[in-house]
């Protein structure tokens, strides 16, 4: 097991090293599940595109090409093994959003019809409800929603009772972006299959956090964002077994992804996953994202873990004595905590958090449907990740015991 030290890992981090303050307080960061910071190694990664190999791949004969052939290839196969999938069944996307896109159109538009089914969950994020309403648009396929348990989990059992032989599609969360519950994905997998279905899994929230195999899970898409993952923004990944990313047809068209095209307009397209990967590609964006792969496969996933589900430990018991806190997902086990402070709405409340310099998100967090679950409006979101600290945790419940009107933040 490689020795876990928060303390130096955040000395990788220019935010951290560079001493950024907000609101005149040092910054405490607990969005990680919107984004997330980028170490120094993933920054030099990208500046050398910059810096010393700028130019296109697979578009020239001379070197400074085929260098860049040779970084799109080895990043694609860092990838790879980071989720344990094949080199070949790794497409490159602006991210999690571009890919479900990706399946929805490239697989759902060519195979659905009105006599099939989309299932999904009230938890889902918007990227992971609006496409497949598209769809039921486009081709009459119909929407419908496995129930959630009481809790908010995701079940087999509950899918049991809504799957059927018109089912085509199974798309859910591995852990959701506001409950942050860990779905059974391997059981909902075999499920799916069973019924002649795929499952389409939005790894937004558990690719950057826990240890994910997709041979082991069986699922037959994958979709994350690098920027989540100490990576770059505008770069993701989808994940599809080749042999169903072959049949699909590709999102977009253009330069790079085909083999030939004649002006009777027969065309043929290159084999997955280049088919799916049109025009310039971010090439410094896929450096970085490679880079950022490694970076977290030297840490180790169960490490990052285990340090997350420390820290939700840590935090719930020193809340536990505090009756003004509402916590809409005790018993998760990811580093997403939910909650509300009794009287005082969620926006005001991260105002508050923001006078202190604290960064927690607000609102509805993308899952507008989730709201009727809840019962809430709004709802304040902390997310931790591998560079949060106990002395972090410490400073946030300190503020969240002094104070949490609107008002307090310029009075107090």
């Amino acid at each position: 097991m490689i020795m876990y030290d928060v303390y130096k890992l955040r000395q990788e981090f220019p935010m951290f090293t560079n001493k950024i303050k907000m609101q005149g307080h040092p910054l405490v960061f607990l969005d990680n599940a919107s984004t997330t910071f980028k170490p120094q190694c993933v920054i030099d990664k990208m500046n050398e595109y910059y810096l010393y190999k700028t130019s296109n791949s697979h578009r020239g004969d001379y070197d400074l090409c085929y260098g860049m052939d040779q970084e799109v290839s080895k990043a694609r196969r860092l990838v790879a093994k980071f989720i344990n999938a094949e080199e070949n069944e790794i497409v490159f996307t602006s991210g999690a959003s571009m890919s479900i896109n990706l399946i929805a159109y490239g697989y759902g538009l060519k195979f659905l019809t009105k006599n099939d089914e989309i299932l999904i969950t009230e938890a889902e994020h918007a990227s992971n409800v609006l496409p497949w309403y598209r769809i039921s648009e486009l081709t009459g396929c119909k929407i419908n929603f496995i129930p959630l348990d009481e809790q908010g989990h995701l079940t087999c059992e509950n899918l049991r009772k809504v799957i059927s032989i018109k089912t085509k599609i199974v798309a859910v969360a591995h852990v959701g972006n506001v409950l942050g519950y860990v779905a059974p994905i391997k059981e909902l997998a075999k499920i799916a299959h069973e019924y002649g279905a795929i499952i389409a899994v939005d790894g937004a929230q558990s690719v950057p956090h826990i240890k994910t195999d997709v041979k082991d899970l069986d699922i037959d898409f994958l979709s994350f964002s690098g920027h989540k993952m100490c990576g770059p923004t505008g770069i993701g990944v989808l994940y599809g077994k080749y042999h169903t990313l072959d049949i699909m047809d590709p999102f977009l068209t253009g330069g790079g992804m085909n083999s030939k095209f004649d002006m009777c307009g027969n065309i043929k397209y290159l084999n997955p996953p280049s088919k799916f990967e049109a025009g310039t590609e971010n090439l410094s964006g896929i450096m970085g994202l490679g880079k950022a792969c490694e970076f977290l496969m030297s840490i180790g996933m169960e490490n990052i873990q285990k340090h997350e589900e420390s820290l939700r430990k840590y935090f719930l018991d020193k809340i536990s004595d505090l009756d003004n806190i509402i916590v809409y997902n005790k018993d998760a086990s990811t580093g997403i905590i939910t909650f509300n402070i009794k009287g005082v709405f969620a926006q005001d409340e991260a105002t508050y958090l923001n006078s202190k310099g604290i960064a927690m998100r607000s609102g509805q967090h993308c899952a507008k449907i989730l709201i009727d679950f809840l019962h809430e409006v709004a709802t304040v979101r902390m997310s931790t990740y591998l560079y949060t600290t106990k002395e972090e945790i410490d400073y946030v419940v300190k503020i969240l015991k002094n104070g949490g009107d609107i008002l307090d933040a310029y009075f107090n």
